[in-house]
């Protein structure tokens, strides 16, 4: 039960942080781009990468404290880092295929899915017009 409380902790603060983070960006440079993604999502992929590679390497960090900072933070900030830390994995153990269709399958599927959505609540709306 510590891991899930753990986990809960840190989704809380790397949400919040996406949320200020991703707001300044927004005032400084328009929204015109999205910039403020476009930060998060490349900041957190560096963050867990380096979490990861020193957390296993290093004893002293508890299972309780990485699940925080990976799972919890990181999932909470963008989950767009476990995507490109489980690309680089299968890019750095050689199975480039696998690796060029999560990658690929990955991006496309949930554009694919956001369009979906977007349907899904039109629908859903025009019901509720309906009715």
């Amino acid at each position: 039960m510590r891991i899930v409380w753990a986990i809960a902790v840190g989704a809380a603060i790397g949400g919040v942080s996406r949320y200020y983070l991703s707001l300044a960006v927004q005032q400084r440079l328009g929204v015109t781009f999205p910039w403020g993604t476009l930060l998060i999502n490349v900041t957190g992929s560096l963050l867990l990468g380096f979490i990861i590679r020193y957390a296993l390497a290093a004893p002293a960090v508890s299972v309780e404290l990485r699940a925080l900072l990976t799972t919890g933070f990181c999932g909470g900030y963008t989950t767009f880092s476990t995507y490109s830390f489980e690309t680089a994995t299968l890019i750095e153990e050689g199975q480039y295929e696998r690796a060029g269709a999560y990658a690929l399958g990955s991006a496309v599927l949930a554009i694919a899915a956001t369009f979906c959505g977007f349907l899904l609540a039109r629908e859903l709306i025009a019901f509720r017009e309906r009715v």
